[in-house]
């Protein structure tokens, strides 16, 4: 089972969950392995079957319950009752009220023995999916580097580079692990930013930006162009890509709607970085699930400006989270949080 969690981390595959399969014989052989790409392409169990060939008596793993229902592609359970395996392995039922326990009792009416692990492992492979299906809202996640004194940036908006080297690559990896990347069209404006994962001998997919319009115009030249982002807007306006998300808001997209856009359009994943305006704003919005700070080994001697903007008027404001992990990253300091329950 391990394993095909391993396998299923290797591809965001949303709107469809992550999912690994393993089909091992009966004395112990592996016979085939497999992975979902995406939408439209084989899943995992009938990858793995394809690999293995001749299944018949053999126990298949699998991280996710096989599905029922006809999508792009046919069922998994009529693969895996057509090959004879003899036992399937459920690392968690899924979630979506299509499949959920469908999959295991057709198995089972089939005379197939169904293991289900209910594993928390198996939700953390695609944390998104369960959150997305359980909700109905995306995994929002806050990133922000700030100085050890609090600031983003100093007064005059000057902020490269609050955080070091290994810092900013980890902050590589964390885009990579995000369907989206949410940005504000100030940021656009003033950062030029590209909003891409680069990390040497990444070779994965690259997550869409996102760039969420407020009331001015969208700066007609910048980089995030060239990589068709998509636009929120309140109303109709006109962008260079053409790729547009109307949502409801006042004069600014609501967070609510437009999270709930973006999960509708199959990103369940979504980094908001800023800048402060947006980012306070989807704060206390209440969309946000969990944060990652890189707090850089540098302090301003000052009053900067705030990560999350707005004015933090009382102790009986403030939100409680939990601290989930903390590390060093070579001078600076990564923390992780989740929201307080």
């Amino acid at each position: 089972m391990q394993r095909a969690y391993e396998l299923a981390r290797r591809h965001r595959t949303h709107p469809n969950p992550r999912v690994g399969a393993v089909v091992v014989s009966p004395d112990g052989r592996v016979l085939g392995e497999g992975s979902h790409v995406g939408p439209g392409e084989r899943h995992a169990e009938v990858v793995a079957l394809d690999q293995a060939g001749d299944a018949s008596g053999s126990t298949v793993y699998v991280s996710l319950e096989p599905c029922t229902h006809q999508g792009l592609t046919p069922p998994c359970v009529e693969r895996l009752i057509s090959e004879r395996v003899a036992r399937v392995v459920v690392g968690v039922l899924d979630p979506d009220q299509r499949v959920s326990g469908t999959g295991v009792q057709r198995l089972e009416q089939a005379g197939i023995e169904v293991s289900v692990l209910d594993d928390p492992q198996a939700r953390l492979v695609d944390e998104a999916y369960f959150h997305h299906r359980e909700t109905g809202m995306p995994l929002v996640t806050l990133k922000y580097a700030m100085t050890l004194d609090g600031s983003l940036a100093a007064v005059d908006g000057s902020s490269h580079w609050i955080t070091s080297e290994p810092a900013r690559e980890d902050a590589h990896r964390l885009r990579a692990e995000h369907d989206a990347i949410v940005v504000g069209s100030g940021t656009v404006a003033a950062d030029d930013p590209r909003l891409d994962v680069r990390v040497p001998g990444y070779e994965g997919q690259q997550p869409i930006p996102v760039i969420v319009a407020g009331t001015g115009e969208l700066p007609g030249a910048a980089r995030l162009w060239d990589r068709h982002p998509l636009v929120i807007a309140t109303h109709e306006i006109s962008t260079p890509t053409g790729k547009l998300l109307i949502v409801d808001g006042d004069g600014r997209p609501d967070p609510r709607a437009a999270s709930r856009a973006l999960a509708d359009a199959g990103y369940l994943s979504l980094l908001v970085e800023g800048g402060a305006s947006l980012a306070g704003a989807w704060w206390r919005s209440g969309v946000v699930s969990r944060g990652v700070v890189y707090i850089g080994g540098r302090i301003g001697g000052g009053t900067g400006l705030s990560p999350l903007g707005g004015i933090f008027s009382s102790i009986e404001d403030v939100t409680d989270v939990v601290i989930v992990d903390t590390r060093r990253l070579g001078p600076d300091l990564r923390v992780e949080f989740e929201i307080g329950h």
